[in-house]
């Protein structure tokens, strides 16, 4: 054991001296201190005036999806070995994941990752760096004053600093309902202006998606797809909003109706008058668009698994994100026909698409998917304009969430971590580290609000893990 240690020390210096060490060292570089190429700064949104640079600088959050190299690039990789910076010394990997054998790669890659989020816990604690050097608010408001930044700009960056400014408060949680308590896990929250946080009862199957519906005024109900458990077959439902209030538990109005349908991956309500009354539900190579008054269904075929849906306002169109990568619309005005030929906009990412959002105008539409990009359409020319680097997905259904009030775009990554880009240049702002040790079941659950607490709050995020619910406000 000794003869192979020394041997390895050997090749250790032979290869630091032999293999470029200084350039392979250099060329590591994490991807939340790269800047934007130069094509994504320059475009913007149809609706936004152009970016005027405030000393744009590299971002000072480090995206830690890049940690679980950074030990590979100090010492040569020899098979089979792990080398510990620590103790300057390799050790023999075993096999197996029991506790016999506890020096994986499995938990030498969580040991990293948990020493990374305890270390980024505490920075989050500390004062914040801007994200932009030279960026404060009184070099914002001189410029301002100058006439050197638009209204627009000035908003925009105002609110990259008070992003980086969202301190973590814990809430904490009175009920008497034990389905809100904190013996039990957070599983989905949603946002709008009256209603700003629900949690499903765990009386309720497990909820594929979630989405706001607007039945006898806006946002008046919750359309939940449920997974079909042993005989229980799945189902779209519709429940009032009013269900999750806490105002008054004693009072709680039924299910209001229940639709009978196959395992529904996404869900959509259409605010279109043109389609009054309908919501559509993304199944397995198929969309089943059913009006809630009549019962009337209309279904399209589709080749892939249907994940990630949403309506059009101005126009009746349905746009799908599918399994194998393409997304697609459908006018829903147009009756069944035979075959595909009812697509009309048609895209295509590498890998399954896990969420879509249409922006404001109608013009753009922002699409994740499971190879971690997510990247901004134009529909006019089928073309990404943009890509917003540093998120991390495999295979898990993750959504995103767009604030274009804000300029803001919030995705929380399979490796537990939330980031906030800036959504006019793809601007990496802020890297959050979750509260609790990441695992596969602890993936934080976030919603960004405009006004969070009311139509008089400011904005802010709030970030839900396990039992937990955390709030990250404006100053």
């Amino acid at each position: 054991m000794f003869a192979l240690r020394v041997e390895m020390r050997r090749s250790y210096r032979r290869g630091k001296e032999g293999r470029g060490w200084s350039s392979h060292k250099r060329s590591h570089h994490p991807h939340g201190h790269r800047r934007p190429s130069h094509s994504n700064r320059a475009e913007s949104l149809e609706q936004e005036e152009p970016q005027t640079t405030v000393n744009a600088g590299p971002s000072s959050s480090e995206d830690p999806s890049s940690s679980s190299s950074m030990q590979n690039s100090v010492a040569p990789e020899l098979p089979g070995f792990y080398y510990d910076p620590e103790k300057n010394r390799y050790f023999r990997l075993l096999p197996g994941h029991n506790n016999h054998n506890p020096l994986t790669k499995d938990s030498i890659q969580h040991k990293a990752m948990e020493c990374k989020r305890l270390r980024l816990l505490e920075e989050e604690e500390k004062q914040k760096k801007t994200t932009r050097a030279g960026l404060n608010s009184s070099v914002l408001l001189q410029k301002r004053q100058l006439g050197l930044l638009s209204s627009t700009s000035y908003c925009r960056l105002v609110h990259e600093l008070k992003v980086n400014c969202m301190q973590r408060r814990k809430i904490e949680i009175h009920s008497p309902d034990s389905s809100v308590a904190g013996t039990n896990n957070f599983k989905i929250i949603v946002v709008c202006y009256e209603k700003y946080l629900m949690q499903l009862p765990q009386a309720v199957s497990p909820v594929n998606s979630v989405c706001w519906a607007s039945l006898t005024h806006p946002d008046s109900h919750v359309l939940l797809c449920l997974m079909g458990i042993a005989e229980t077959p799945g189902c779209a439902s519709l429940l009032p909003a009013s269900l999750f209030s806490s105002t008054n538990p004693g009072d709680r109005p039924g299910m209001l109706c229940s639709f009978k349908i196959s395992t529904a991956w996404s869900c959509a309500w259409c605010l279109n008058p043109q389609a009054d009354n309908c919501f559509s539900t993304g199944l397995t190579r198929r969309v089943l668009v059913t009006n809630v008054v009549t019962g009337h269904r209309q279904t399209f075929g589709t080749s892939s698994d249907v994940l990630a849906q949403q309506f059009a306002t101005q126009t009746p169109v349905l746009y799908n994100g599918c399994r194998s990568g393409e997304i697609f619309s459908i006018d829903v005005r147009q009756r069944n026909r035979k075959g595909q030929s009812w697509k009309a906009t048609r895209l295509f990412h590498g890998s399954a698409v896990t969420s879509i959002h249409l922006m404001e105008a109608e013009h753009y539409l922002m699409a994740a998917d499971m190879a971690g990009k997510i990247k901004l359409w134009d529909l006019r020319t089928a073309k990404c304009v943009k890509q917003y680097k540093g998120h991390h997905n495999e295979y898990a259904l993750l959504p995103f969430h767009v604030n274009e009030e804000e300029g803001l775009l919030i995705a929380v990554g399979q490796d537990c971590y939330t980031r906030i880009w800036s959504l006019q240049d793809a601007h990496l702002l802020r890297t959050i580290p979750s509260p609790h040790p990441s695992s596969k079941d602890a993936i934080p659950s976030v919603v960004f609000s405009s006004r969070l607490g009311g139509s008089r709050g400011v904005p802010g995020l709030l970030m839900a893990v396990k039992q937990d619910l955390y709030h990250f406000s404006y100053n």
